[in-house]
């Protein structure tokens, strides 16, 4: 059963919508270390209340990153898809200008592609610890 605290109110609408996403870095490069994901899970959490939307979790390993975010129905997932990974593409590489030696032939720390996948079918649960049960590397 839904958490009571999950469900969000708009002006028109009550809402309950959470979507899994995954990003890949380019060319499935091994980059990051505790301390990049870190950074960037500030980083993302940031965008996200930029879109008004809730980043509920976040974790990763060395080449990839799990989000599960909470968002209203006038957010465009494809536009927050977008903006979390520019902006948290360019924020890390000004900030640990090691990750950029990794990309000399591109200058992006993701692939093109994404994950994105409607939480619904499992339990929140269920997917907060399949998340929490990553890989982070120390």
């Amino acid at each position: 059963m839904a958490e009571y605290s999950d469900i969000r109110t708009g002006r028109h609408c009550v809402f309950m919508l959470h979507a899994h996403l995954v990003f890949v870095t380019k060319f499935r490069h091994r980059v990051f270390a505790g301390t990049h994901l870190t950074r960037m899970e500030a980083i993302m959490s940031s965008v996200c209340a930029d879109f008004e939307t809730e980043l509920r979790e976040f974790n990763g390993a060395d080449n990839h990153v799990h989000l599960l975010v909470n968002f209203p129905p006038k957010i465009t997932l494809s536009k927050l898809v977008n903006s979390l990974k520019g902006v948290s593409s360019r924020r890390m590489r000004q900030e640990f200008p090691e990750l950029a030696a990794h990309y000399y032939r591109a200058s992006k720390l993701w692939s093109g592609s994404y994950f994105a996948g409607s939480v619904g079918g499992a339990p929140l649960s269920i997917v907060r610890q399949y998340i929490e049960q990553q890989n982070r590397p120390v």
